[in-house]
């Protein structure tokens, strides 16, 4: 409640109208994926006025950019979606030079395939996907996704309004990649999601922490921060990967073609990497940060948590998601017959 309240606050500061002298930065982020204190910390430091958009999706971030949408100056692609910008060249260089805290990431989440050298983003967080189990009505143990289809929990189910995050559930179930390159895969995922339609609640990527921790949902696909928020609210949801494993992901901060704040975002970029503020934003959102010298501000309940650091063991089974190059186009038409029928 606390923090929903700290974000009326700072959606009404966002609406106040601003001095003449004063810079904009917008951002489109996805929701609930920052602590209002930062972007308040920073709108006093540097006398910059921020306004907050959101998406639900890498897919809507992608449409909204092919569109032509030129008024964001800091956006926050996944990784795959990163490789996807900077091929239809829609992302524009971020000079190393201007981001000296970049000096405090961990290598391990550094010049990765998606963006070799880190020329067109810099590593925001990172988390896994998994279940979010309300054991107060779940009794059984939760080890597989194949929960997710069981008949006794029809309409208690809310799955990612995100195809690949989905498609990668049902993907897993069949035992299979998912970066899959086979199309028959993806159908035959299709006609899994299909069975399991009937039985979800809601397909939802900004609300899950909400439906978990209200009861309206008893089982959700979901993003581990998210699920640990919910936790936050009542202690008898868990976090569970799967045994078929899940998916692993990285957010990134990146400038788009067309910003018309390149120093501000610049400025944006390095503050959101100083070792403390990723701490606080870490630790208030739930997700692990990719900053090493930011563990040194973080609390050990946070570092020594397996739902959010998870063990070499839980991410040795998971897989980063890549793009689907020329079959992207098909599993979006596969999606929409998913959401149709």
């Amino acid at each position: 409640m606390l923090r929903k309240i700290a974000w009326l606050v700072l959606a009404l500061l966002v609406l106040a109208p601003a001095a003449s002298a004063q810079q904009v930065l917008n951002i489109y982020n996805w929701s609930d994926y920052i602590d209002p204190s930062v972007i308040a910390d920073f709108e006093k430091e540097y006398g910059i006025r921020v306004i907050y958009n959101v998406f639900s999706n890498n897919e809507e971030l992608h449409a909204r950019l092919r569109a032509g949408a030129t008024g964001y100056d800091v956006i926050f692609p996944s990784d795959y979606m990163v490789e996807v910008l900077i091929e239809e060249e829609l992302l524009q260089p971020i000079p190393h030079e201007a981001i000296p805290n970049l000096a405090h990431i961990d290598e391990r989440f550094l010049d990765l395939p998606f963006d070799p050298g880190n020329r067109y983003s810099v590593p925001y967080l990172w988390g896994s996907t998994g279940i979010g189990v309300n054991t107060r009505y779940v009794k059984e143990p939760v080890t597989s996704w194949a929960i997710l289809w069981d008949p006794k929990y029809r309409g208690r189910i809310s799955m990612l309004n995100d195809p690949r995050e989905v498609f990668g559930v049902a993907l897993k179930r069949l035992g299979k990649s998912i970066n899959t390159k086979d199309l028959a895969d993806f159908e035959a995922a299709k006609e899994l999601l299909v069975q399991q339609k009937p039985l979800v609640l809601t397909y939802d990527s900004d609300n899950v922490e909400h439906l978990l921790a209200s009861g309206e949902v008893w089982l959700a696909h979901g993003y581990s921060g998210d699920v640990l928020m919910a936790a936050d609210e009542d202690p008898a949801i868990v976090y569970v990967v799967p045994e078929e494993g899940g998916v692993l992901w990285m957010d990134t901060m990146a400038i788009p073609k067309g910003a018309r704040n390149v120093e501000g975002a610049l400025k944006f970029i390095n503050f959101m990497l100083r070792p403390d503020i990723s701490a606080r934003n870490s630790e208030a959102v739930r997700y692990p940060s990719p900053n090493k010298a930011a563990r040194d501000y973080t609390s050990p309940e946070i570092l020594n948590n397996p739902m959010i650091y998870p063990p070499q063991e839980v991410m040795d089974n998971m897989e980063w998601l890549e793009d689907l190059g020329e079959l992207a186009p098909a599993v979006d038409r596969l999606w929409t017959e998913v959401k149709a029928d």
